[in-house]
């Protein structure tokens, strides 16, 4: 067969030469080149390379009791990311929930025992201490950041087959899924990075290797659809498992969704941000709505910060804010509206 046009003619043959390579108008030294990559592949062995040091497959036993009364040891595994270089590691809180005993296996075989630092179930995140040190931790980036379409890695132990590699793009942002607290996880990624039992923990990574989300849960019996938790809320939760073992914050009975704002919109109210939080859903008899709030109402500022994410909202909502009057401004059709909302103590 030939294919001829202005720009080239090239023929292929069934023979040798054809075998070898040897096209008409390419150097045969470059395609003999065994580690000749795209500009696409290469990224993806550079980020591997970087982040799978700080990648570890997580090992966990429990014990768990049948109708009839009788106790098992059931065996469980997920993946984490190391986030110090003395061994601490985040995971997903369902991979070590109940867990009696948890090992930890690093890229180079190494295994340790690890424990539990702190659980969050509100937002599926748990910090473990390793047993580790001397390593070489991800890179936290920025969720904010992130825009659909952008190369998206995945690295864990799906299935137990420990340093597994998956790419895919961001399918979407601002995704709200219930954790197994029952609670709305907000600003959640979609990514069509395929994920498996076993990647829950596992870091999603961008094509700098930085670390852009935890993995933590797919859509059964669909293809493509799966979900982290952004990187953002980890870096908070994980503060906060650090200072106080368990999350303490302020409850308004909201949830939301970051939504760009239209320029007039900025401009008009010399706002500080592009975007804000929409409210969702209300809470009957919470704080929110007590205060007024409803949904489709566009959230701006809370207490003395502007709010242009969730995260910008639960940073407000720390311990120091329950009992106390905030004030809350946001829009509702496009008017200013200025509110004082009293936060209280999460029931989680």
């Amino acid at each position: 067969m030939v294919i001829s046009n202005s720009q080239f003619d090239i023929k292929f043959l069934e023979s040798d030469d054809a075998l070898k390579g040897n096209l008409n108008g390419v150097a045969p030294s470059v395609l003999e080149q065994p580690d000749f990559l795209d500009s696409y592949s290469e990224a993806v062995a550079n980020v591997v390379e970087s982040v799978s040091p700080a990648v570890v497959h997580i090992a966990v036993k429990k014990k768990v009791q049948d109708r009839r009364g009788h106790k098992h040891e059931m065996e469980g595994s997920g993946s984490g990311a190391v986030i110090t270089p003395d061994g601490y590691i985040v995971t997903n809180c369902h991979v070590v929930e109940g867990a009696g005993e948890i090992e930890t296996v690093f890229n180079d075989g190494t295994r340790c025992v690890a424990r539990v630092v702190g659980e969050d179930p509100a937002t599926d995140i748990a910090l473990l201490s390793g047993g580790q040190s001397g390593l070489s931790p991800v890179r936290f980036g920025d969720s904010n950041a992130l825009r659909v379409g952008q190369l998206a890695i995945a690295i864990g132990s799906p299935l137990g087959f420990q340093s597994t590699v998956t790419t895919g793009v961001i399918s979407a942002l601002g995704r709200s899924m219930r954790s197994l607290s029952g609670r709305l996880i907000d600003e959640v990624i979609q990514t069509d990075a395929a994920l498996n039992p076993g990647n829950s923990g596992g870091p999603l990574v961008d094509s700098r290797s930085r670390m852009i989300g935890i993995n933590t849960a797919i859509i059964q019996m669909a293809q493509g659809i799966c979900f982290a938790i952004p990187v953002n809320t980890v870096r908070w939760v994980v503060s906060q498992l650090f200072r106080e073992g368990k999350v303490i914050r302020g409850f308004l009975g909201i949830s939301g969704q970051r939504i760009p704002l239209p320029t007039r919109v900025v401009r008009f109210y010399n706002l500080s941000k592009d975007s804000a939080v929409m409210i969702i859903s209300v809470v009957p008899g919470s704080p929110a709505d007590h205060a007024g709030l409803r949904e489709g109402d566009v959230l701006i500022s809370l207490g003395e910060s502007a709010i242009s994410s969730v995260d910008d909202v639960h940073h407000v909502l720390g311990k120091e804010s329950i009992g106390k009057s905030l004030s809350i401004v946001f829009l509702r059709e496009w008017a200013r509206t200025e509110k004082s909302i009293v936060p209280v103590e999460t029931a989680e």
